[in-house]
């Protein structure tokens, strides 16, 4: 969604500067509920993105009312995404959210389509649907009334407690069509948790999220992702955060190690440099270069040291990259309803809330 290809052109002089004119922005908002954010509106010309046959991705459509995320994590793989438009994949990602105001009905229209066959839609995967945002803009009552009354199966992935409002309608959907909700649950440390995401929920709130939509009737998958090398990776740290997840009715964990992509590589490294200095030299050696990942060999200990905690807890789980489905496959499993289960989310999806 660049400016330049939205639905209508508008001049606005509180728009970003050389964004006056852009094609499609309705109006740019600051609002004293939300210090230090800019919401930049927009009139989207689609809703449904369609995912490159060649992606690695599991899903082929996805739908984002917004870009940028208050979140903030500092890790956050989409950060990147935020320079398409001119902006930066620093503070701009987290502090001006473009917001796509007309998605649910574009959406609708998509759907209605004679040639929309139905497949399942993931939401969460570039920036999180559930994010500060969400509370004030109310886009997903829209989109889930969208995709049920179409019978478009869909999932969710969050870390936004906002969920639990939208628990009833999700529940209704699910007498309709499949529907997956899955949590991004990371650092159980609050001072850590807050230096890393200072704009996410707590993971206790988060915790309480996934409790609350165990007990509408959902099974949530809760992404224990990432799990950030020297910080979180700790037998005790995993130990106490895999037991918190049990105990919240969570059914299974994906789990996985830092990815740094660019954009959020710098900006990770800017952060490691002013609160971890000591922490350098060794994350020198886990993302050399270009780097994205950490070394085969430090996945293949993570796995080792995680598994036997998941099956102390009685939890299902897996490394990322173990066993993911093909895309159009689908993996059995209890969901809300009977019928297909909604794919497990790739890493790409799964990063895309991590932040």
């Amino acid at each position: 969604m660049r400016w330049q290809g939205q639905a209508i052109s508008t001049v606005d002089d509180a728009a970003l500067p050389g964004m006056e004119s852009t094609g499609g922005l309705v109006r740019t908002v600051t609002t004293p509920e939300f210090a230090g954010m800019t919401f930049h509106e927009v009139l989207a010309k689609s809703a449904l993105n369609h995912v490159p046959s060649s992606s690695a991705m599991p899903f082929s459509w996805t739908v984002n009312p917004y870009r940028g995320c208050s979140h903030a994590c500092t890790y956050c793989f989409a950060r990147n995404t935020h320079t398409y438009l001119d902006l930066d994949a620093g503070l701009d990602f987290d502090s001006q959210i473009v917001v796509k105001v007309n998605v649910a009905d574009v959406l609708g229209r998509e759907l209605a389509r004679p040639s929309w066959s139905r497949e399942p839609v993931a939401l969460g995967t570039n920036t999180d649907p559930y994010q500060r945002a969400e509370g004030r803009y109310k886009l997903m009552p829209g989109i889930i009334g969208a995709l049920a009354s179409s019978g478009t199966p869909f999932s969710v992935l969050t870390k936004g407690t906002l969920l639990r409002r939208d628990l009833p309608l999700l529940t209704d959907a699910a007498t309709a069509v499949p529907v997956h909700i899955a949590m991004s649950i990371a650092v159980p440390d609050e001072p850590l948790r807050q230096l890393l995401e200072p704009g996410a929920p707590s993971f206790q709130a988060r915790l309480d999220t996934v409790r609350a939509a165990t007990d509408a009737g959902f099974s949530v998958t809760v992404f224990l992702m990432p799990i950030v090398p020297h910080l979180t990776d700790s037998v005790a740290v995993l130990d106490d955060a895999i037991a918190r997840i049990a105990a919240s009715g969570a059914r299974r964990v994906v789990f996985g190690a830092l990815h740094l992509r660019p954009g959020a590589k710098e900006w990770f490294w800017q952060w490691l440099e002013r609160e971890r200095p000591d922490l350098v030299p060794a994350y020198r050696g886990l993302y050399p270069g270009v780097s994205v990942t950490a070394p085969a060999g430090y996945r293949t200990w993570l796995s080792a040291r995680v598994r036997p905690l998941l099956k102390r807890h009685g939890l299902h789980g897996r490394l990322e990259e173990e066993d993911a489905p093909p895309r159009g496959a689908s993996r059995p499993g209890p969901v809300r309803t009977t019928g297909p289960v909604m794919k497990t989310a790739s890493r790409e999806q799964a990063a895309a809330m991590l932040f």
